[in-house]
Parts: structure tokens; C-alpha cells; sequence
């Protein structure tokens, strides 16, 4: 089973959206079931069960995990091709999201566009190189700051893409024979804070209106994590 898998086809992406065959597809992430087993944990008739798996089963989303006799009967043992999915903006077709249209560093919404591109290739590499079993070379780095000011967000900012373009201008050599172009999106946003902070800070905001509490807790930066995956070809 994979942990995750890309789902780029527009019916694929709707079947895996309806709530009933997403709970089917997390039951079966957890494990095989047959369509008797499934019918007794969700509350609904096996004939219907069966006819959502052969709906998830047609879009690759499930498969054949083995089979086994009951009486007279042989069930079929059904699991999920990944741990979990993600749906690529190809599924949107014309509509997905294209960074090119405009370019403005400091917007939310053209950072989405980006993060939509980066599915988007990165999905199409994932499957490309599932089927012809080799691995990708990509590199990802995620982390945590806490800025004081404004301000020290605006500085970090401003080394950050002199740092990142120095490296880009060292070691970018566009004669390179065998050479291959690589995507380089570094991001920068708020971090979401827990349900329950949330709502405590919604709440205290709310209580001291106008007196400027904002009723947020201290946060512990999170040392940065990375993760690379070498190609094998």
C-alpha cells in the first residue's frame, strides 16, 4: 500500500468524494474487510456496499486483496491502494490554478496557485515514476519561526530570497549537457494554530474587544524537518 496516492482523473476525484465510498476507502486503508464486513461497520445493506466498491475498484482507488470462503459463498477481501490521496488540480482541467496568470509575491492567493502547480507536477512524477517502479529525486524542508515584529518578518524575508538566489545563481548552469531543470517554491505563512487554541483565542479576543488582548499563548518554535528522496535511475 502506498501512503499516498494521487488522484488526476476528474471521476476518480468525484467518486473519492462522496462520503460514503471516503468512509469505505478509509475502512479499507485501516485494513482488507469484504463488502459484509464494511456493510456492518458503516449500517448499510452488503449489496450496497458492493455497489460503491465496484465504483472505487473501477478508479483504482481499491483492489483485490485476497479472497476467502463462508459457507457456500467466497468473499472477497478488498483494501485501499493508499494510506491516504490527494487530488491533483488536473482533476479541474481548465479551472486549476495557473501561478503564470499574475505574479505578486506578497498575495495568499498566488501562493495557492503555486502550492496547486507544486501538487500538480509533483503528482505526475509520483504516478510516472510508480509505473515504471523508480523513485523521484525531490527534497522538502518544513519548519516553524516565531517572529517578534513585522519588521523581523520582513528582514527574514528579504535574506531569505537573497540567500536562496545566490544559491540558485551558483550553482544554475543552463549549457549543462545531461543536465535536468529542477522547481525551486519556498513559502512563507502563518501557522494555523489547534481547534482548541483557536477557539480559546477566538473567545478572549471577543471578551477583551477594545482593549487590545489578544489572548494568544506562547508557541515553542519547531526545529525544521526535511526529508529527500534520492532517484534510483
Amino acid at each position: 500500500m502506498l501512503d499516498v496516492s494521487v488522484i488526476e482523473d476528474a471521476e476518480a476525484a468525484a467518486v473519492s468524494l462522496d462520503p460514503i465510498r471516503a468512509r469505505l476507502l478509509a475502512e479499507l486503508a485501516a485494513g482488507p474487510a469484504s463488502a459484509t464486513m464494511l456493510a456492518a461497520r458503516v449500517g448499510l445493506p452488503r449489496q450496497k456496499v458492493n455497489y460503491h466498491l465496484k465504483a472505487l475498484e473501477k478508479h483504482g482507488l481499491v483492489e483485490l486483496a485476497g479472497e476467502r470462503r463462508k459457507g457456500n459463498v467466497t468473499e472477497r477481501l478488498m483494501r485501499a491502494t493508499a494510506a491516504s490521496y490527494v487530488i491533483s488540480p488536473l482533476a479541474l482541467a481548465a479551472v486549476q490554478p495557473d501561478p503564470g496568470r499574475f505574479r505578486d509575491q506578497l498575495s495568499a492567493r498566488w501562493l495557492l496557485a503555486l502550492a496547486a502547480r507544486l501538487v500538480r507536477d509533483v503528482g505526475a512524477l509520483v504516478t510516472g515514476a510508480d509505473r515504471a517502479r523508480q523513485r523521484v529525486a525531490t527534497y522538502a524542508l518544513d519548519g516553524e519561526v516565531r517572529f517578534a515584529s513585522a519588521a523581523q518578518r520582513a528582514a527574514f524575508v528579504e535574506e531569505l530570497t537573497r540567500g536562496v538566489g545566490a544559491l540558485i545563481a551558483k550553482y544554475h548552469d543552463e549549457d549543462a549537457e545531461g543536465g535536468r531543470p529542477h522547481r525551486i517554491v519556498v513559502a512563507l505563512h502563518p501557522a494555523l494554530k489547534p481547534a482548541a487554541e483557536r477557539a480559546a483565542s477566538e473567545a478572549a479576543q471577543v471578551g477583551g474587544a477594545g482593549d487590545g488582548t489578544r489572548g494568544e499563548p506562547p508557541v515553542l518554535p519547531a526545529a525544521p524537518t526535511t526529508h529527500d528522496e534520492e532517484s534510483t535511475s
